[in-house]
């Protein structure tokens, strides 16, 4: 690869935030001169007004790279965890679905949750949540999560990401290696996983095995610290918890996808540039970065072309974290938007439909 073809296409290893009801002028910037993987929607960002803008946005995200279309990704998990709210369906916390027993209905709200993100053209979506609540004082997974035990947790969560793909939104199993039994959240601190590697086997990892058996587009890290596994990074940025262990003991063959680099679980320590770096060295074939600081994003690209040539990043790991990006886009995008979206009584005939009602009652008496 040369280095102006490295530099065309660094940007596809990263999915940016940005602020405004439109794409703004330097987020265009950075797709014309580093291509771009995908972006992300956040009320914080005040990226989520009405639907028909919501679906003009999509569109335009998504044609910010003329050669290979941009994810359009969203946390649209259900509950407290829903960037979309009405006139979309608003659905119940997964943990309602896990309490009902019903793969069936789990099933149901999947397809009807990919109709409504197609609608507006949403093609990533962070979910299922795929962490085991086993401790009840762990505040920032609690009911985001489809149980307390693994095994439940996996049967919902391979239905989930099943559905939700065969309506055409890739899916994303969250939080490798587990998140589930922490007290910190990660957001705000390092959260310890203090398990020895039997227990995670056990436990932890049994959904994400599931996942990868029902063909999961993407798997999301965690930043955690499992020191039986890694005591020296968190999970997004340890080699031998991307690459030794999912990669090549779980033989997971999709996207690995960093979360949010903003985070102080990883910010505290390092910065947004390190980790990228630090975070596809391990073995992420994608990292978010999900504020609005386009000179901040910037600097990251700059980093990772930086750690090529200095060799801290071997060339083949960018070139295998693309090509897993580019197939699983073969899978779950079209070559580029083929039309405007759809909007007014076309597009609200599809969102919160007397069905998709009726599937969140259902649910919310389990909640």
């Amino acid at each position: 690869m040369s280095p102006v073809g490295l530099r065309r296409r660094i940007g596809r290893l990263v999915i940016l935030g940005f602020e405004g009801e439109s794409i703004p002028a330097e987020l265009r910037s950075l797709a014309r001169d580093f291509g771009l993987g995908g972006v992300i929607l956040l009320g914080r960002n005040r990226n989520i007004v009405e639907p028909e803008q919501v679906a003009e946005l999509c569109y335009e995200a998504a044609g910010l790279d003329p050669e290979l279309p941009a994810w359009v990704s969203v946390d649209q998990e259900g509950g407290r965890v829903a960037r979309l709210k009405s006139p979309f369906t608003e659905w119940p916390p997964m943990a309602a679905l896990g309490r009902s027993g019903d793969l069936r209905l789990a099933e149901r709200f999947a397809r009807a949750l990919a109709s409504e993100l197609r609608a507006v053209g949403v093609t990533l979506n962070y979910a299922p949540v795929l962490d085991v609540h086993t401790n009840p004082r762990n505040a920032v997974i609690g009911d985001r999560a489809l149980g307390d035990e693994a095994t439940e947790v996996a049967r919902f969560g391979a239905v989930i990401i099943k559905a939700l793909q065969a309506g055409h939104v890739a899916a994303c199993g969250k939080h490798f290696p587990g998140h589930g039994d922490t007290v910190a959240d990660s957001h705000v601190e390092l959260p310890l996983v203090e398990h020895p590697p039997d227990r995670l086997r056990a436990v932890e990892l049994v959904p994400f095995r599931a996942a990868i058996e029902a063909g999961v587009a993407t798997i999301m890290t965690a930043h955690v610290l499992a020191p039986a596994l890694d005591d020296r990074r968190p999970a997004t940025l340890s080699e031998s918890i991307v690459t030794d262990l999912l990669r090549r003991e779980m033989k997971y063959e999709g996207v690995v996808l960093s979360d949010d680099l903003e985070m102080k679980a990883v910010a505290d320590t390092y910065t947004v540039p390190e980790a990228a770096v630090l975070a596809i060295g391990a073995g992420c074939d994608g990292v978010l970065i999900c504020g609005s600081n386009h000179h901040l994003q910037a600097q990251a690209l700059e980093a990772l072309i930086h750690g090529v040539e200095d060799e801290r990043l071997p060339l083949g790991r960018l070139e295998d974290a693309l090509a897993r990006q580019r197939r699983a886009k073969e899978m779950f995008l079209p070559p580029a938007p083929s039309s405007r979206p759809r909007g007014g009584k076309a597009l609200r005939q599809i969102l919160g439909r007397d069905e998709h009602q009726a599937i969140a009652h259902e649910m919310a008496r389990f909640a």
